[in-house]
């Protein structure tokens, strides 16, 4: 099977180019041509935009960074992609989104499967970042070795709209886990201890945990650089709450992490790294978080 992808960004274009490295024919796109020079150059084609992309190939990856992009693709996608084809999407939508994304691609014959990952670009990078899956069981197997080319570890979630719930779960326990190490982190600062061995105490811990483990040495170093923005966490936030609401699931701890990422993408602005929320308590208390040996970025 032929696959397209447009957005190459941050996340995308490791993605991509995982597709490629695993022998897959691929076409991309992107706004910004440069960040398709490198897949071009490992064996992919350019096109020029995403109709002209849709109809060379037979299903379409895409990774964009908003519901808004996301809609606005699909209708140039389906512009060219053939009944029959599939849109797969690696972006974080929310359920309600997805359902009525995927309903415009039925209209037109095309199938969906919703295919947001988590892990961090560091694992996008390698090819095993964990891909949730939301669709048709028969898709699902359908597309499962294009899938395994990109990610470790692949969960079918159930239908339509599964996959959106998991992953802003999990986004949302990450951004809560980020804002408790900062403290965590301080606290052992402030303490006397020396931040480097707390960190490797901490990841021993019962207290440790995924974020802890990898964007708190973004912390230490100083870099903050995990290539996901304030925008992007808050954006996540807000589906979050939204399922708070419907689901009748008081969210305490989500609402207080939202009015922290709100505070950092006032003073740091809405393209800052979501590490550098632990700035926001740097700053506050003139105390900043720094220990040799860490990366400015994760491998």
């Amino acid at each position: 099977m032929k696959y397209g992808y447009i957005g190459l960004g941050n996340l995308g274009g490791h993605l991509a180019m995982s597709l490629i490295r695993n022998g897959f024919e691929v076409v991309v796109n992107d706004i910004d041509r440069r960040l398709g020079e490198r897949h071009v150059a490992a064996g992919a084609t350019w096109a020029e935009s995403p109709q002209a992309l849709a109809a060379q190939v037979d299903h379409v990856f895409t990774c964009l960074p908003s519901p808004v992009v996301s809609e606005k693709v699909l209708t140039q996608i389906l512009e060219g992609l053939k009944p029959g084809g599939t849109w797969l999407e690696n972006s974080t939508n929310g359920r309600d989104e997805m359902i009525r994304l995927a309903g415009m691609a039925a209209a037109k014959g095309v199938r969906t499967l919703e295919c947001p990952v988590t892990g961090g670009v560091h694992l996008a990078a390698r090819g095993e970042i964990t891909v949730l899956v939301g669709g048709e069981s028969e898709l699902f197997e359908l597309h499962r070795k294009a899938l395994q080319s990109i990610g470790k570890k692949i969960f079918h979630m159930g239908p339509t709209g599964s996959a959106a719930v998991i992953k802003v779960i999990t986004n949302m326990l990450a951004f809560i886990h980020l804002v408790a190490d900062a403290e965590a982190l301080m606290l052992a600062k402030r303490g006397g201890l020396d931040l480097a061995q707390a960190w490797h105490a901490i990841t021993a811990s019962s207290g440790s945990s995924f974020v802890h483990e990898t964007e708190g040495q973004l912390i230490l170093n100083g870099s903050y650089d995990i290539a996901f923005t304030m925008d992007l966490a808050l954006k996540d936030l807000g589906f979050a709450m939204s399922f708070g609401k419907e689901f009748g699931v008081p969210l305490d701890l989500a609402s207080m992490t939202n009015q922290t990422f709100m505070k950092g993408k006032a003073v740091y602005g809405g393209q800052a790294q979501s590490t550098q929320i632990a700035k926001l308590l740097e700053d506050a208390l003139g105390t900043d978080l720094r220990a040799p040996g860490f990366p400015s970025r994760l491998e």
